[in-house]
């Protein structure tokens, strides 16, 4: 069986997308490979294909017991051989997984990183057909990645210990370059193929709403209230901002759960399972929650308040439309965000790690914020700033994002730009954004006194113009690289190059935004997953949504493992009434249409008879 025919007898898909067959030919040629791909496209049928098709086992390492319980339910139900090794099974049940390895009934074997250092499990792995490690969410190896594993820093010495050195992939959505370089060094990759598709997620609608901080609990009812069918997370910075939203949530009648890592094992198992098997609509978590989630249908993720880095903010809004249909990321900001994060860095734990690479450490964070308060700031292309971020040549906006859909006016604000190079030269680069911008208002503070500040040529040059319109200017002169903000723990601004400035062709052309009234249909949507379908479609996508659930509950597992969204769209439009057309729906492979097809073309015959004239109008729009 070759790699197209693996694809579609196991998942259902008539082509690979975008990097997936690259690196699965890689790896069946025997070569180590990097991928760093969005989460959404596919990282997991990159290992999962060579795995079918691979002599032998293939080992695969995953940071939480979610998100290897979930794969290997998946990967079951589409009937491949796979399980698990976690602490959620006992002695016996661990011992008899093994036994089964050993004999050739598992292709896949799931393991934590910690799991590597068990003398017994080392026994099993000198003993078993090692063909592949495939080390998944790769990131965590790098202390300078965002969620950093010192048990990742384990699995070399857990692969020189195997009698012979298997393949070795390792995939990942977040990496800077730093990263990836870390990924490929620390793993000791053997001339791996490397493949980056990219960070551009298509599907997601990036916004940003600068909602005062008590106004979000409005904006988010708002919300939830013009979108009652959709499945969403909504991140909060601190434990009690999850307490007190979930309350008021459930308070208004919203179907809701929480997570935090204060909450028992036992109450956060069953509110992630709440929340993955449909029971609720929502889930209000810090970002303790989410790196083992498969959910596909997640339709929107709300930030309230602002993460820490660019890196975390991806991942965790990536979690939004894995499906590949349209999904919103909004990311709500006030000023107190910034000051609540600088708070959580300045508790940050560093267990294991020297006292040079902490002050190391502490920059990059504080780096990472301040780049994180750009987004929030930036008047430009969202779905661009992210780009650049993460290393991306960009190219023109979006035209589908929040701030691309925004209106604005500009402003040449050259001579201002010019009085802050001057304010900034006065304090001799000594102090911060808030002293520069009270300087600037020529602000009436007793700390600009003591500093000296009210005798500067600068003092109140600014005073006509409104605080947050200098803010806009400061952060693109920050951008711009006119000036610098140094990284500390007391971050001070500097001058940067400034000789264009001297030049007189050049202008500082400031963005601002046209003041709407704050609330959630200032927000530009896109279109709804299922609003391809017409009134008709949509009927059919509920019957067939609602045959999911009821399968869902009788196999205990999620619904999207029965089917995505993504394949009961695409049943919807093709109405398949035999089992031909039924495996021509994207999604639908063998297994899955002997455990399920029979029943899901009864709901679609049902539907045509009751809807004659209907039919053609879904198969048209479609």
């Amino acid at each position: 069986m070759n790699i197209l025919e693996t694809l579609k007898k196991y998942f259902g898909y008539d082509s690979f997308r975008g990097g997936q067959e690259e690196i699965i030919r890689a790896i069946l040629e025997e070569q180590d490979a990097l991928a760093i791909m969005p989460t959404g496209a596919g990282k997991s049928v990159c290992y999962q294909v060579p795995a079918l098709l691979l002599p032998g086992i293939t080992l695969v390492i995953s940071p939480l017991i979610s998100l290897m319980q979930d794969q290997v339910q998946a990967l079951n139900d589409a009937g491949i051989a796979a399980a698990f090794i976690n602490s959620s099974l006992t002695e016996p049940e661990i011992a008899k997984t093994l036994d089964m390895a050993l004999e050739g009934r598992c292709k896949l074997l799931y393991v934590a990183p910690e799991r590597l250092e068990s003398a017994d499990f080392l026994h099993f792995a000198v003993r078993a057909e090692i063909a592949m490690v495939t080390v998944d969410e790769a990131h965590c190896i790098s202390q300078w990645g965002q969620d950093f594993r010192p048990s990742y820093l384990r699995i070399v010495d857990f692969l020189e210990k195997l009698p012979k050195r298997p393949i070795v992939s390792a995939f990942t959505a977040t990496a800077t370059k730093e990263v990836k370089t870390d990924i490929e060094c620390i793993l000791k990759l053997n001339a791996p193929k490397i493949v980056v598709t990219g960070f551009d997620r298509q599907n997601l609608y990036y916004s940003v709403e600068h909602v005062a901080e008590k106004h979000k609990d409005d904006f988010i009812m708002d919300y939830i209230e013009r979108h009652p069918d959709e499945s969403g997370i909504i991140y909060c910075a601190t434990r009690k901002n999850v307490d007190l939203l979930y309350e008021m949530l459930r308070g208004r009648g919203i179907l809701a759960t929480c997570y935090h890592a204060g909450i028992d094992n036992a109450a956060r198992k069953k509110n992630q399972e709440d929340f993955i098997y449909d029971r609720v609509q929502v889930v209000v978590a810090t970002n303790a929650f989410g790196m083992g989630i498969d959910k596909s249908n997640v339709r929107f993720v709300i930030h309230y308040n602002m993460p820490q880095s660019m890196e975390n903010y991806y991942q965790e809004a990536g979690r939004a439309g894995r499906d590949g249909e349209n999904a919103q990321c909004i990311l709500l900001f006030s000023a107190k965000d910034v000051m609540i994060n600088k708070f959580l860095l300045d508790k940050k734990e560093f267990e294991g790690t020297n006292e040079d690479d902490i002050e190391l450490i502490r920059q990059r964070d504080i780096h990472r914020l301040h780049a994180m308060e750009g987004y929030c700031k930036t008047t430009a292309c969202l779905r661009n700033y992210i780009l650049e971020y993460f290393g991306e040549r960009i190219g023109i906006p979006c035209d589908n994002c929040g701030n691309c859909h925004r209106e604005y006016s500009e402003e040449d604000m050259t001579d201002d730009a010019k009085w802050v190079i001057n304010c900034i030269a006065e304090t001799k680069g000594r102090y911060g954004m808030n002293i520069v911008i009270g300087t600037l208002l020529g602000a009436n503070r007793a700390r600009l006194k003591e500093v000296g500040a009210t005798s500067y040529k600068s003092y109140g040059v600014l005073a006509h113009r409104k605080e947050a319109v200098i803010c806009i200017l400061l952060n693109q002169m920050l951008a711009e690289g006119y000036i610098v903000q140094t990284d500390g723990e007391y971050s001070v601004l500097r001058m940067g190059d400034i000789s264009r400035l001297k030049q007189a062709d050049t202008s500082v052309i400031v963005r601002t935004f046209v003041e709407k009234e704050k609330t959630i249909s200032s927000v530009e949507q896109k279109k709804r997953s299922t609003d391809v379908l017409t009134g008709a479609g949509f009927k059919l996508f509920e019957k067939l949504r609602q045959l999911r659930l009821v399968i869902a509950k009788e196999e205990a597992m999620p619904p999207y493992i029965v089917f995505s969204d993504k394949t009961l769209i695409d049943m919807c439009a093709k109405v398949p009434r035999n089992k031909q057309e039924m495996l021509a729906v994207s999604g639908v492979a063998e297994t899955k249409y002997k455990k399920y097809g029979e029943r899901f073309i009864g709901a679609v015959m049902e539907f045509v008879s009751q809807n004659p004239d209907a039919v053609i109008s879904i198969q048209t729009e479609a």
